[in-house]
């Protein structure tokens, strides 16, 4: 049978979560656009626009994901996880701009408003938030379990659709039961989940910006240091770096051994550091160890 390795398997429970949101965010789509449309509600078609947003947004994980698992090869040496990364950051720029068009939309509105939207519009949109908290939930638990920025993103993404849902109930129910004088409550709906599109686009831009600008995950070099320094020969450790591919992480480090050892024994204590640290950090690919001679009263 074949050996699933630890990337392997991310990457499949990955894209069956892209999948999934994928196929929920079609379903919610067509109701929600038809809805609007038939119901007279431009809070509905705004939402129904971010739904849209979506189900590009799980096209282009799954796309990044799927590239992310390719293994390394001579013009990609560290392989290809950085892909992932590049994703979420695609996906967060298509938030930003669905939330623009959004909200030129909700503007016209306000300024020439609309007749008032069926009351069957609220039951249709409180129906839909309640599915997508759900999902974001789910798809959250998943994303932080793997340390997948990509599938965090894509989390966020259901939860925003969910709030722009309930933004969308609340404009539809004063306008449909405030009477007259209050149609445009439908638009302020949409412009209020315009802005929460785009405040959630742009705060969901730093993640995927630090993975691909190799940001220090602090936490993981802290952890790495402390392994390596446990393993028995290792008398210090100092140049303790870390990169981020996908879910993948690599690690550079300089270790500090006995001066008067052989090179063989210096490069066994260097496996050995390998070796403990992608048994106790599963996220660790790969390790680059650089040995070095300790001089007593050094301080690395």
């Amino acid at each position: 049978m074949p050996t699933h390795t630890p990337a392997m398997l991310t990457t499949r429970i990955g894209q069956r979560v892209a999948v999934t949101g994928l196929v929920v965010n079609v379903v919610l789509s067509v109701v929600k656009l038809l809805a609007g449309l038939l119901g007279h509600s431009a809070a509905l078609i705004a939402d129904a626009i971010e739904s849209l947003t979506d189900i590009g947004g799980s096209l282009v994980i799954f796309s990044g994901l799927r590239i992310g698992s390719r293994p390394a090869d001579q013009e990609h040496p560290y392989g290809h996880g950085k892909a992932e990364s590049l994703a979420g950051l695609i996906v967060s720029l298509m938030i930003l701009g669905a939330g623009l068009a959004v909200g030129i939309g909700a503007i016209r509105g306000i300024l020439t408003p609309p007749r008032s939207p069926e009351p069957y519009t609220l039951g249709v949109l409180l129906s839909v938030a309640a599915i997508k908290e759900c999902m974001f939930r789910w798809v959250r638990h998943v994303g932080q379990r793997l340390d997948s920025a990509a599938i965090v993103v894509d989390a966020w993404h259901h939860r925003s659709d969910a709030l722009t849902s309930l933004a969308a109930a609340a404009g539809i129910s004063i306008a449909v039961f405030g009477g007259p004088g209050y149609e445009s409550a439908d638009s302020w709906a949409a412009l209020l989940a315009a802005i929460l599109m785009m405040y959630n686009g742009a705060r969901l831009i730093a993640l995927p910006v630090r993975e691909l600008m190799d940001a220090e995950p602090s936490e993981l070099i802290d952890r790495a240091r402390a392994v390596a320094e446990g393993v028995p020969g290792v008398r210090a450790v100092e140049k303790v770096y870390a990169r981020k591919h996908g879910t993948r992480h690599w690690l550079d480090m300089h270790v500090h051994v006995a001066a008067n050892l052989s090179v063989r024994d210096g490069h066994n204590i260097g496996g050995a550091v390998k070796a403990a640290l992608r048994a106790d950090i599963p996220s660790v690919d790969n390790v680059l160890i650089h040995i070095e001679p300790f001089e007593d009263g050094r301080t690395p």
